[in-house]
């Protein structure tokens, strides 16, 4: 009755950009707008204010923290929060910072489908492979896990953080809205009440549906005109709703695809199979996983909208050292690195890496005395920077000035409990060092997700392909460096064939990488093998080594 100061899908909006949404995710009864950072604010005309979606966030943290001290009759001033598999680090972070403004002490983030399976294995002491599927109402994620022994690891997840019930509900709405339409013709979209009385009878008939083979829809007064008010009766069967959300449910089988190829099993591996999520109980949902995995068990002892619930509790009790039996090995979903040389990315964490994690690697620089490195940070499975997603960047200043290739940079990649990464960058020669924790930058765009990784499938052997290229052109201007380092020290005699090999090659330039890239390399092959045959013959000297 009051859609303007009601607010909902906020856990959609947390920790994202405008600019990173569909469109018509801001498509809302109440009206959005943003602030100089580009960030999501939502306005409230009933207390005229705008409101940060981690504030909104915060109101409901708040009344489950108060609830609980009323049940438990003691304070609790400490939470556990789950949060969507794919839920990047600024989705994380912003969620941390809901808790923090409700004034809890958040002691650990942890993944909705991982938090399933400790509240499904916890009494389990066999070695299963089992599958969670959680379809929420705005989220959908698949973890494969390893449980026996107390020791759940997480092989392999995936999802679409852009699927889930509320899809349904607006595929029966636009199921209603086309009948009503064309009926009296007239765009009932137009109604804000209408629309909302709407959306609620859509949600309420997919439930009815998932007990009932008919549905029947009845709304009085929907809306009015010159001629009289407008009512809306309609029977809707289980049949004709499946026809018409059959996309809905094959847009499901891609991530559970995704997610057995990453982990390297069959369906027939999986032994177990844990629906999650209000949404699971769809009948045409629960016949789509019995096809999937049909010699697999549907887990379905643990109601779908508590579960997630209680294995959050667990880890709680795992934290505060109630329970010592069971340790959890989460991953992180896509991989991270750096950009190097020539738009390369070297790749510091491989996607599906157990968590939490730390990684260290050696670079150099590439130019000659060079005082400041810039630490582009990536996340995504392309070979190069320019495919991938941009976490932000740092610089790395006071570096001591040498020849390049002499200076040592230590990057290091860490990854904490909660998934939130911080990357550091130290000059081993000064031993200054610089550091960013990755929360409020640039956001992965969520509904490119699943992309990511087929694009990165798709372009594989052009990706190496190219990479090789760019790896060569980068060894032979090391080459070429060395070789005009060592040519211009008058102390030590070198054979006239390098002098002169070293002119020539360089005579080429810039061309030398457009021939390799058109791959009209044959008229420079005589002048690599005399190139190469000369590095060996003076092998002794430090160039070579």
């Amino acid at each position: 009755m009051n859609p303007e100061n009601t607010f909902f899908y906020v856990k959609r909006f947390i920790g994202s950009k405008v600019n990173e949404l569909d469109p018509d995710l801001l498509d809302m009864p109440y009206k959005l707008t943003t602030d100089e950072d580009s960030n999501i604010l939502i306005e409230c005309p009933l207390i005229k204010k705008t409101l940060r979606p981690e504030e909104i966030s915060a109101q409901v943290l708040k009344k489950l923290a108060k609830d609980a001290t009323a049940y438990l009759e003691q304070e609790v001033d400490k939470a556990v929060i789950t949060v969507p598999a794919y839920f990047n680090g600024s989705q994380r972070q912003a969620t941390q910072d809901a808790g923090r403004i409700a004034g809890l002490e958040i002691l650990r983030i942890i993944n909705e489908p991982t938090a399933a399976s400790l509240a499904y294995g916890l009494e389990k002491n066999t070695d299963e492979v089992i599958l969670v599927y959680d379809l929420g109402g705005g989220t959908f994620d698949v973890s494969i896990l390893e449980v026996g022994d107390g020791i759940f690891e997480v092989l392999a997840t995936s999802g679409d953080t852009r699927l889930g019930g509320s899809d349904f509900d607006n595929a029966i709405l636009e199921y209603l809205i086309d009948g009503f339409n064309r009926e009296y013709d007239l765009d009932v979209r137009t109604d804000t009440l209408a629309l909302q009385r709407l959306s609620e009878t859509a949600e309420k008939t997919k439930i009815a549906l998932t007990s009932s083979t008919v549905a029947k829809v009845s709304l009085p007064f929907i809306t009015a005109t010159s001629t009289g008010p407008k009512h809306l009766h309609r029977d809707l069967t289980r049949e004709t709703f499946d026809e018409f959300s059959k996309h809905i449910v094959e847009r499901c089988n891609l991530p559970v695809e995704t997610a057995l190829a990453d982990a390297g099993l069959s369906r027939d591996n999986v032994q177990q199979v844990v629906l999650v999520g209000g949404a699971t109980r769809i009948p045409s949902i629960r016949n789509s996983v019995k096809t999937l995995f049909p010699s697999s068990q549907l887990h379905l002892s643990v109601n779908p909208d508590e579960v997630v619930a209680v294995g959050a509790a667990i880890q709680a009790s795992i934290i505060s050292g109630e329970i010592k039996e069971i340790l959890l090995l989460d991953v992180t979903p896509l991989s991270l690195g750096i950009e190097t040389l020539g738009g390369l990315v070297a790749r510091m964490i491989p996607r599906n890496t157990t968590i939490p994690t730390r990684t260290s690697e050696i670079f150099s620089t590439a130019s000659d005395y060079q005082r400041t490195v810039e630490i582009a940070i990536l996340q995504g499975e392309r070979e190069f920077a320019r495919d991938n997603k941009n976490l932000g960047t740092f610089s790395l200043t006071g570096i001591e000035p040498a020849p390049r290739g002499e200076s040592q940079i230590e990057v290091t990649f860490d990854i904490d409990v909660n998934g939130i990464l911080s990357v550091t960058a130290t000059d081993k020669g000064t031993g200054k060092e610089q550091s960013v924790t990755v929360s409020g930058t640039s956001n992965l765009k969520q509904e490119e997700i699943e992309a990511i990784i087929l694009n990165a499938e798709a372009y594989a052997d052009v990706d190496r392909i190219n990479r090789y290229l760019i790896q060569f052109k980068n060894d032979i201007e090391r080459a070429f460096y060395g070789l005009e380092t060592l040519s211009s020290n008058s102390s030590i005699k070198l054979p006239d064939s390098i002098v002169q090999g070293v002119g020539k090659i360089s005579s080429y330039g810039l061309t030398l990488t457009e021939r390799l890239l058109l791959n009209k390399t044959a008229e420079l092959v005589p002048i690599m093998e005399a190139f190469i045959m000369q590095i060996y013959l003076f092998k002794n000297k430090k160039f070579y080594e």
